[in-house]
């Protein structure tokens, strides 16, 4: 092929003029993407700028008011899923869609399974196919284990075989990495670079702007349901990107240098047995100490027997100098610690309660010790703290349901904040929102530990806590392996310590590169 003939081929995918409304709710507004054969391509943008509505459109969930969509140069109607999948298009969600009680490979071969003698399903044959896609993506899977139990990193894997089952022309990946682990988003990303490197076309929506440096080749950016700009990776930076999202200029990391009080919480051999052991460290007030390590690294279990959720076997927690033992999470709050957990929605919030309702939780047997709830003084408190933190809502009555993911992030901080608290343990804390509102926790962290609250900060997303923390406690396997002041603190020490390495000495220098650069 002439490099003419390449420059004119055409788009794997091509959606021109696109235009979807919801009632009022301009969704996406005349926006145009073009998706190359090879190409790995990153959407992103804030919370409510149209990636979800797009990525719908591609699978058939919804049909555009306007617009014309092209596949491989011909004009297409996507009518359904079906008719999505049929034409080579595959979606891998944030969270994977699998049917738990079926096998591996039923799973990836549901709907469209190899057919045997009259009609029936051929079981060994859908085996055996199954399992030559999981060799050809070279990992290792029982095809005829069933699906309950597996990681979601195995599961994102299976739903990648599914795409591969129908000779996907092109791949969506919607926040494919949110909850997984370094390691399993390094073996993700070398499967997706196998892919594209057979011509494959990847859509990747993120909101971890590292992912889409590292992965992608070109980026467009959506705003307010309107095509900001479409550019290669290469002629970004990460302000650049950020700038066009957001449609101004912010800092991601705007931490408050603040001097260090005294020592608020002590932890002494702290030890759990089979989960974590012989763990020391200790927050002062108006510090940040962050947590880093692997997925399985026992940081959210400390935190845990911080709060009272469960119980230490072993070790001293010392509070303001005097020894604290807490059974239960309420002992601890009363005492003056506060626990923002992971899952906001399973164990962080009452989706169904008003963000008053869920803002004054914690606290009312001190509003109400008569147990008879003023609806006035209820919202009156939840004005007073969502405001603090600009929770964008239609008012405090509303359902927490309702809201985006920052902002209900932004009501769990406000919930634990109205109960008073002199620590706070934070456990990914921006997980699963949006850059914008990414900014605005990260400014609220910063002016928490400003006004005096020692904090703890757990965090899979390692630019956040090297950013944020005054120090980082790297943990392996339910042990401490480093403490790293803030100035010394790099990827590379604590990855080196977060492998098992101890003391955070620094690592080994990297082996030279011997071949090019890599594709894009």
């Amino acid at each position: 092929m002439t490099a003419s003939q390449a420059v004119a081929a055409p788009p794997r995918a091509e959606l021109r003029g696109i235009s979807k409304r919801f009632a009022a709710t301009q969704a996406l507004d005349d926006v145009s993407i073009e998706l190359v054969p090879g190409k790995v391509h990153a959407l992103v943008g804030e919370n409510g700028a149209g990636k979800s509505t797009l990525v719908k459109i591609l699978a058939g969930v919804y049909q555009p008011d306007s617009g014309t969509i092209r596949l491989d140069g011909e004009v297409v109607q996507i009518g359904g899923p079906a008719q999505s999948r049929s034409l080579g298009i595959a979606v891998v969600h944030q969270e994977p869609r699998l049917f738990p009680d079926l096998t591996v490979a039923e799973n990836v071969f549901i709907g469209h399974a190899p057919s045997g003698r009259l009609g029936s399903i051929d079981w060994g044959g859908m085996r055996r196919a199954a399992q030559a896609l999981f060799d050809e993506l070279e990992v290792r899977f029982d095809v005829g284990a069933p699906v309950r139990g597996l990681s979601m990193a195995d599961q994102q894997l299976i739903e990648i075989a599914k795409s591969l089952s129908v000779e996907a022309r092109v791949l969506i990946l919607d926040e494919p990495t949110a909850s997984l682990s370094a390691h399993e988003v390094d073996r993700l990303f070398t499967i997706v670079r196998r892919l594209r490197d057979r011509g494959v076309s990847v859509l990747f929506v993120s909101h971890r702007l590292d992912e889409v440096f590292d992965l992608c080749d070109r980026a467009t950016v959506f705003r307010d349901g309107r095509h900001v700009i479409t550019t290669t990776t290469s002629g970004l930076t990460t302000a650049d990107l950020i700038r066009h999202m957001v449609g101004r200029a912010v800092s991601l990391f705007p931490k408050v240098e603040t001097p260090v009080g005294d020592v608020i919480l002590e932890v002494e051999g702290l030890t759990r047995v089979g989960v974590f052991r012989d763990v020391t460290f200790s927050v002062r007030a108006g510090e940040i100490v962050g947590f880093a390590g692997l997925v399985g690294a026992g940081r959210t279990e400390v935190a845990r027997v911080l709060f009272g959720i469960d119980q230490r076997d072993a070790g001293e927690i010392r509070l303001g100098g005097g020894s604290v033992s807490f059974a239960s999470p309420s002992a601890a709050m009363h005492a003056g610690i506060a626990y923002l957990p992971e899952d906001r929605h399973q164990e962080g919030l009452v989706l169904d309660f008003s963000i008053a309702q869920n803002v004054t939780l914690p606290i009312l047997p001190r509003l109400f010790p008569r147990f008879l709830v003023s609806a006035s003084v209820e919202r009156a408190v939840a004005v007073e703290h969502t405001e603090q933190f600009n929770v964008r809502m239609t008012g405090v009555d509303q359902f927490v349901g309702a809201l985006s993911g920052g902002n209900q992030q932004k009501v769990v901080l406000a919930k634990w904040l109205a109960s008073g608290p002199r620590i706070l343990i934070l456990d990914e804390p921006t997980r699963g929102i949006d850059i914008g509102a990414k900014v605005e926790v990260h400014r609220i962290i910063s002016e928490l530990a400003a006004s005096g609250l020692g904090i703890i900060l757990i965090s899979s997303d390692l630019p956040e806590v090297l950013a944020m923390s005054d120090r980082i406690l790297v943990l392996h396997e339910g042990r401490i392996t480093a403490e790293i002041p803030h100035e010394r603190a790099t990827e590379e020490r604590v990855m080196f310590a977060a492998t098992g390495n101890i003391g955070g000495d620094d690592p080994p220098p990297p082996i030279p590169s011997t071949g090019g650069p890599p594709d894009g």
